[in-house]
């Protein structure tokens, strides 16, 4: 904002530019000087045009790195910002995105960034063959193949650089990176074509375009706070839309079904899919949950960690996803026996292995008592489901039918919010919109029968 103060000959005109590293405020000036004969009228309307142009010229001077391309500000952002503010997980995901803002747009300079540029960009993820992220899928059985050469797991996944893990949700089922599909089908001697097939896809949905675009528009935010453009071009473009999908999630009838199924499974996943039922949980902060993060005798449980797995990184142990995720749940008093029950087949478990078990207190881990890889339990209970006949479902599904079933239950809103660890009870209320209408409809329908059994059959 420009100040103006009359001068014995003219007018000084002053831009404050923020403040020094000591707190003083810097400011820039010029003086202004009426040509003579103006009249009042005119000096006071070239005065205001030159207060205009001063402080224009100031931010432009004040604007440094304008002309950096778009790949170049991205690392320093990365360096300076994203590495040191936000979570691994997040980083990672925008650095997946990164590849794709580099190809299109990384040559652009910041100050030239137009929003038709972006929408362009948009348009042409969301046509067919520009996916990154590619998977595989076997086409042979590898358990069989590794049985036939006698190599375990183990020693397997030794042989192909990979984590047992990959190896295990490989057999499980679940589809593979390039990188993994060709470690495993050089470490077997097979063509990586006979091996695995590619899963194709279509062009980028709504939803991931949008994810390009909040993260575009979170980097270039921040090159406006760091003064190396004016504004940010994000804001001027509409956001691609994301196509409005139904959460998949189980009736009453249905679950019935599935915990039925689960008689005679093993137990670590029978428990698993017990709790993330009566829990809500999510994927990660179930694998995360440690003995001492659970009362038995006042049957809650406490969510304070999140174990997640990133390539490169493997299994790890984060914080809750955001504050309202670290939270205390009350668990249905079916979970008490349950729990106990998974807790004397562990301690059993791990007396059978001996000094091969790594102690680690989670309920849920892999063979040797390290932490459980989370995609071992996605891979399992997908084959779960079709070995079952089951309804089509994620594991993460379980969280939305507990949510779900709570609603039509008449379980609050805000309570339902807090056990799912929602910073907003608004944040369930738009997920779970299903339900709630579903409940309405129920009580309307029960109203309407109390008042027509009270209402006179006729009116004198």
């Amino acid at each position: 904002m420009a100040t103006i103060r009359k001068r014995s000959t003219g007018y000084q005109i002053a831009v404050s530019m923020g403040y020094d590293i000591h707190g003083k405020q810097i400011r820039q000036y010029m003086t202004w000087t009426p040509a003579p004969g103006m009249t009042p009228k005119q000096v006071e309307k070239e005065l205001k045009r030159q207060e205009v142009l001063f402080e224009e010229s100031c931010k432009a001077r004040q604007i440094t790195g304008g002309s950096l391309k778009l790949a170049d500000f991205a690392q320093l952002w990365f360096r300076d910002y994203a590495e040191k503010q936000l979570k691994p997980r997040t980083v990672a995901n925008y650095r997946f995105l990164l590849r794709r803002v580099n190809d299109g747009l990384g040559h652009i300079r910041l100050d030239r960034l137009q929003p038709r540029q972006l929408l362009s960009f948009y348009s042409n993820l969301a046509e067919e063959d520009v996916r990154l992220d590619t998977k595989y899928a076997l086409r042979k059985d590898l358990k069989q193949l590794l049985k036939d050469r006698n190599l375990t797991q183990a020693k397997f996944s030794t042989m192909a650089g990979l984590s047992l893990n990959t190896i295990e949700s490989a057999i499980g089922g679940s589809n593979v990176s390039a990188a993994s599909a060709e470690k495993i089908s050089s470490a077997l001697d097979i063509p990586q074509a006979e091996l695995f097939s590619p899963v194709k896809k279509d062009g980028l949905s709504g939803k991931t375009l949008l994810h390009y675009h909040r993260f575009l528009s979170a980097m270039l935010e921040t090159a406006v706070q760091w003064q190396y453009i004016p504004s940010n071009p994000c804001s001027r473009v509409k956001p691609p839309r994301a196509a409005q999908t139904e959460t998949a999630y189980l009736d009453e009838v249905q679950t019935g079904q599935l915990i039925a199924a689960l008689d005679g499974e093993p137990p670590q996943y029978r428990t698993a899919v017990l709790l993330l039922l009566n829990t809500g949980l999510r994927r990660g902060e179930l694998c995360g949950l440690e003995w001492a993060d659970v009362d038995l005798e006042h049957g809650v449980l406490s969510v304070r960690r999140n174990s997640l797995y990133l390539p490169g990184k493997g299994v790890y142990t984060d914080t809750p996803k955001t504050k309202s995720s670290a939270r205390t749940i009350r668990m249905p008093p079916s979970c008490i026996p349950l729990l106990e029950q998974h807790r004397a087949w562990q301690a059993q478990y791990r007396a059978d292995l001996g000094d091969q078990w790594h102690e680690s207190g989670r309920l849920f881990t892999s063979a040797d008592g390290s932490p459980i890889h989370p995609d071992t339990l996605t891979s399992w209970f997908s084959d779960f489901i079709k070995r079952h006949d089951l309804p089509k479902i994620t594991l993460h599904g379980l969280r939305h039918t507990n949510a779900s079933l709570l609603i039509a239950a008449g379980t609050n809103i805000r309570t339902v919010s807090g056990r799912l660890g929602h910073s907003q009870a608004s944040t369930t209320a738009n997920i779970y919109a299903h339900a709630i209408q579903s409940a309405d409809a129920i009580a309307a329908e029960a109203l309407g029968n109390i008042l027509a059994s009270a209402t006179p059959t006729s009116v004198k």
